[in-house]
């Protein structure tokens, strides 16, 4: 499907992935005006219809956790350079430094589940790194581990990879330094979270360099981009019940073999998921 995006006054579109869309301006040539849609993605498709307030809702969720790690240098403009965002957008967009991006996705596991789930029962590890015998789907791990991707070109899976992969793309020093800063503010994020009767299983971080300094970039600790839990509900022995799509995900699943044009979602399902991505930003942020 066509991705549409709109036209913003003194903005020039130059990107639109799946979720979001970027612009630039040649007011402002070192920052990049990131858009967060409503619009909806499982399998490396595009769903309709979107997801009502998703794009505000994800920003406020970014900015939120951004404001908590404020001890970890970010891509976020300043207050002043924001205001030059147009107001039709603002409640969705986040004005950002332009960083040189690490291809690595740093992904921080605290919990056993989704892909490595399925790697630790074909080979009792995840990306290299063994793990203790008879886990279960869901299980909290003895402590969070870094399991990276490599963030393959527009078009290409990203391709989970082991530390000693990260270190020959990016070199040692590097390497060690998104392990060490990933897992630190996983650790932190997983407390804050916590205090909130909220799980944090595992999220993504990306980073890029900003004059020598390792910069927080992307989104942060959002629904699309980490898998939280009801503790409460967790607790009960229930360990499906995400605060992301994966409803979306479920329904899926169960009406569409995966090939050809996804079915349009139904309007209670669309429903389901808006209320989910709300739940989460009103437990952690109220």
């Amino acid at each position: 499907m066509a991705i549409d995006h709109v036209d913003l006054p003194g903005w020039d579109h130059v990107y639109s992935g799946k979720v979001r869309d970027l612009y630039r301006s040649p007011e402002h040539p070192d920052r990049v005006l990131m858009v967060a849609s409503d619009r909806v993605s499982a399998y490396d498709h595009l769903l309709e219809p979107p997801i009502p307030g998703k794009g505000e809702l994800l920003t406020s969720l970014s900015v939120w956790w951004f404001g908590q790690l404020a001890d970890t240098p970010n891509h976020l403009a300043t207050a002043a350079e924001a205001s030059a965002v147009p107001a039709s957008v603002a409640a969705r967009s986040m004005l950002v430094k332009t960083l040189d991006m690490y291809p690595i996705e740093c992904v921080v596991r605290g919990y056993l589940s989704g892909s490595g789930w399925l790697e630790y029962q074909a080979t009792q590890s995840v990306c290299g790194i063994a793990l203790p015998a008879g886990l279960a789907d869901g299980d909290r791990l003895p402590q969070p581990i870094f399991t990276p991707a490599w963030k393959a070109p527009l078009g290409e899976h990203d391709e989970n990879i082991s530390f000693e992969r990260t270190v020959e793309i990016v070199g040692e020093d590097i390497a060690v330094a998104l392990r060490d800063a990933s897992l630190r503010i996983f650790t932190q994020a997983s407390d804050i979270a916590e205090a909130r009767g909220v799980i944090l299983a595992d999220t993504k971080f990306e980073f890029g360099d900003d004059a020598g300094t390792l910069t927080l970039g992307d989104e942060v600790l959002t629904s699309d981009s980490s898998r939280y839990w009801d503790a409460a509900v967790y607790a009960s022995g229930d360990r499906t019940a995400s605060f992301d799509k994966q409803i979306v995900r479920n329904w899926l699943s169960a009406n569409w073999d995966k090939t050809g044009t996804p079915p349009e979602l139904p309007a209670d399902i669309v429903a389901q998921t808006a209320a989910r991505y709300g739940e989460l930003i009103a437990r952690l942020t109220s």
